[in-house]
């Protein structure tokens, strides 16, 4: 017979039991815990598709803009061999936008598209322009060069009649009026800094009856200014040139102009009076030339003006009241003239210009009661009638005025030391009239008392 089992051994065997089996259970369990530590990167089978951020595979998924078949259509392949004579890469379907530096815009024709537009910038030295890679490019609407130090050619004509845009800035090396006259149906025509040999500005412009913009700065101009331009014109950049003559009153008639510049020639004469018929003109600088007479009050018709500079002229009168006047006005340059009279702004005026320069005009003045010399304008402030003060002089220069008076005149010198002299005591001519009086009262008194002695 066995002995009875003890409460505390079944208690012992029942809890051994139920460890052991906690302990299987973990066994066969994942240990999910430990996952994330052990592999951070997600796994190429649970996660094929790779996040966006990530860089795809060139295998797996290629970019849609890789290949041209994946566009709708492609580029002219005779176009295509002209981009790649001109070194422009065509890996790429030169329609996608936006291509390489802006540098190809394409129409939507089918079944192959065709340039439109084409900006050749920073071009290698051994670039050459080529006739026939150009005749391939007779669909462009817009051509433009930029530091392409390159040898200009001819262009074929249906490109030349084609174009509506042409720009040319540090390149090309040297250019022809005529060469340029040939882009008769042309509606913007920049050139800058790039010479252009020309016998006149009409040479350039007589035909191009299209024309709404032209820039040709920096271009070493020579001649006169155009006496007949085409009325369509909204903006004239001539600047820095060397221009001379007039200004022609003609040019007074382009109503839709908002753009001049002149600045920097040898222009020289009088402003149009009729200067105020430029209605629609916001920027205007004639600086840097010669022009002479007064600044014209039909200007103050133009209500739109933003920027004014007449500045390094020999412009004379009065400066005129009515700018004070135009809401719109945001820069006035006035300076290095010969304007004269007292300055007829307030500081609230010139408070709101971003930029106001008189400096350089010797006979203009200003209000002292009216703008304070904390404004630093560059001119004196007016006496009561109407001129330039004086500019006190400074140390340096009272001491050598003192000096100079002292050496100018060394009687005057004299006279100064007399005159201390005369403050430190008596003069030497009343000393000695005072000891010969007292002398002689000496010598009475003597005398009186020797006769009495002797009595």
């Amino acid at each position: 017979m066995k002995p009875p089992t003890s409460p505390f051994f079944l208690l012992f065997l029942l809890s051994t039991t139920t460890t052991s089996a906690a302990t299987t259970t973990n066994a066969t369990k994942p240990a999910t815990p430990t996952t994330p530590t052990l592999s951070p990167t997600p796994s190429p089978i649970s996660s094929p598709t790779p996040p966006t951020t990530a860089t795809p595979s060139p295998i797996s998924s290629p970019p849609t803009t890789a290949t041209p078949s994946s566009s709708p259509s492609t580029l002219d392949p005779k176009q295509i061999e002209a981009l790649q004579s001109l070194n422009i890469p065509t890996t790429r379907d030169p329609c996608i936008q936006p291509s390489p530096h802006n540098a190809t815009i394409c129409d939507s024709s089918k079944p192959f598209r065709h340039l439109i537009s084409l900006h050749l910038s920073n071009c290698s030295t051994d670039l050459s322009l080529s006739f026939t890679a150009l005749k391939s490019l007779t669909s462009l609407r817009s051509l433009s060069f930029t530091n392409c130090h390159t040898s200009p050619i001819r262009f074929p004509s249906d490109l030349s009649l084609s174009l509506t845009s042409f720009s040319c800035i540090r390149s090309l090396r040297r250019l022809s009026g005529v060469w340029l006259s040939r882009f008769v149906n042309l509606t913007d025509l920049t050139v800058s800094y790039t010479p252009v040999n020309t016998s006149g500005l009409y040479v350039i412009l007589g035909n191009m009856h299209k024309l709404k913009t032209v820039t040709i700065s920096h271009a070493n101009l020579t001649g006169y200014l155009p006496r007949h331009v085409d009325l369509n014109l909204t903006h004239i950049d001539l600047s820095d040139n060397k221009l001379k003559g007039k200004i022609p009153s003609s040019l007074t008639l382009l109503e839709d102009l908002e753009f001049l510049n002149l600045s920097s020639n040898g222009l020289n004469g009088e402003i149009p009076t009729e200067f105020g018929d430029l209605i629609l003109l916001k920027n205007v600088s004639l600086a840097s030339n010669s022009f002479s007479g007064s600044i014209p009050d039909s200007m103050s018709a133009i209500p739109g003006l933003v920027h004014i500079d007449l500045s390094n002229n020999q412009l004379n009168g009065t400066v005129p009241r009515f700018f004070s006047e135009l809401r719109g006005l945001k820069a006035l340059n006035l300076e290095n003239n010969e304007l004269h009279g007292v300055l007829p702004f307030n500081a609230s005026f010139i408070k709101r210009l971003a930029v106001f320069k008189v400096g350089g005009n010797g006979n203009l003045c200003y209000n002292h009661s009216v703008l304070s010399s904390k404004f630093k304008l560059g001119i004196a402030p007016c006496d009561k009638h109407g001129l330039p003060m004086s500019p006190p002089p400074s140390k340096e220069s009272s001491g050598d005025s003192e000096s100079d008076s002292s050496d100018y005149n060394d009687d005057g010198a004299d006279d100064t030391s007399e005159k201390k002299e005369h403050h430190h005591g008596p003069s030497k001519v009343v000393l000695g009239v005072a000891i010969g009086l007292s002398s002689i009262v000496f010598l009475i008194v003597f005398l009186v008392l020797l006769s009495k002695w002797c009595g």
